[in-house]
């Protein structure tokens, strides 16, 4: 069944012709052009059966069905842009939500009282949120191309166990003692990068138990609940390694080149107050913490 509904780009269109009362301001400022606009407002017309606007020379003029649809759209154009405006909503990765923003975000919240923060993590299996958020920190995915993203926390990594079971072989004093213990998703190609690095190219991974936790925040929790050495962020387990809970028994960490958390958003919204207030927020907390920043953001190809 066809809907009668005039369709969204068209509404779109009059609201904006409708308060600037020129067809070209509101191109501009919807990044059309003035006779993609013009279409659309006879669309909308053809659909509705009204005239919505009197064509005079160099303006427009809206009619009285014009006006009070105007009043009504612009109305409800605005209440949605208020409500908008008052909440932020963040696709975030399981681990950043988890071991970083769950510990600081009510540091955000206090200083920006008018906004309403929603988290919605998602799991190693799933993608983000892109189109149902306003901005996504994602770690290994890519946001759509041509959102513009901010690199966050680069990819570090090395072993990581509870002092516990670091003593059930009377301690660590070299990489070919981690092989006593049991590893924390063997199959992850981080070990291989680690062990490589640390001269033991001939580790044979494939009679190792295969579990894929696909989490750092997973696996964090389940070396510090002693059942095997993790390969971790030293950056996420911060407070882990402060408290005694994980120790890094070696100062040998890697890098994954190509892995970085970003937070990106689409380009529309770049100018928007609340996600400004929140990449500065996130930018500020990793600056308390010594970490290094980006320069500049980078442009999803």
């Amino acid at each position: 069944m066809q809907s009668s509904l005039p369709p969204l780009s068209s509404i779109r269109a009059f609201e904006a012709a409708s308060r600037h009362l020129s067809f070209t301001k509101a191109a501009d400022e919807l990044g059309m052009t003035q006779a993609a606009v013009s279409y659309q407002i006879k669309l909308l017309e053809e659909t509705l059966g009204l005239t919505l606007f009197i064509r005079k020379t160099r303006r427009i003029e809206l009619t009285e069905h014009g006006a009070q649809l105007s009043s009504k759209v612009v109305e409800a154009f605005e209440d949605l842009k208020g409500q908008n405006a008052a909440q932020l909503v963040v696709s975030s990765n399981t681990t950043f939500a988890v071991n970083w923003l769950a510990n600081r975000l009510v540091h955000f919240q206090m200083q920006n009282p008018d906004l309403a923060v929603r988290i919605i993590p998602y799991g190693p299996n799933a993608r983000p949120e892109f189109f149902n958020s306003d901005v996504v920190v994602s770690a290994c995915k890519a946001p759509p191309k041509g959102w513009i993203a901010h690199e966050l926390v680069r990819a570090d990594f090395t072993p990581m166990l509870s002092p516990a079971l670091a003593e059930t072989i009377g301690g660590l004093t070299c990489p070919e003692d981690l092989l006593k213990l049991p590893l924390v998703d063997a199959h992850d190609p981080w070990w291989k990068i680690w062990f490589d690095a640390a001269g033991m190219t001939e580790v044979d991974f494939s009679a190792m138990p295969r579990t894929r936790m696909g989490s750092q925040a997973l696996e964090a929790n389940r070396a510090i609940a002693g059942q095997g050495v993790a390969i971790l962020t030293p950056y996420f387990c911060k407070t882990a390694l402060d408290t005694g809970q994980l120790i890094q028994p070696f100062d040998l960490t890697c890098r994954a080149d190509s892995e970085s958390w970003y937070l990106s958003y689409p380009p529309t919204t770049r100018t928007s107050r609340k996600i400004r207030l929140f990449r500065e927020w996130v930018y500020g907390e990793l600056e308390k913490d010594g970490m290094p920043l980006p320069s500049q953001s980078v442009v999803s190809a």
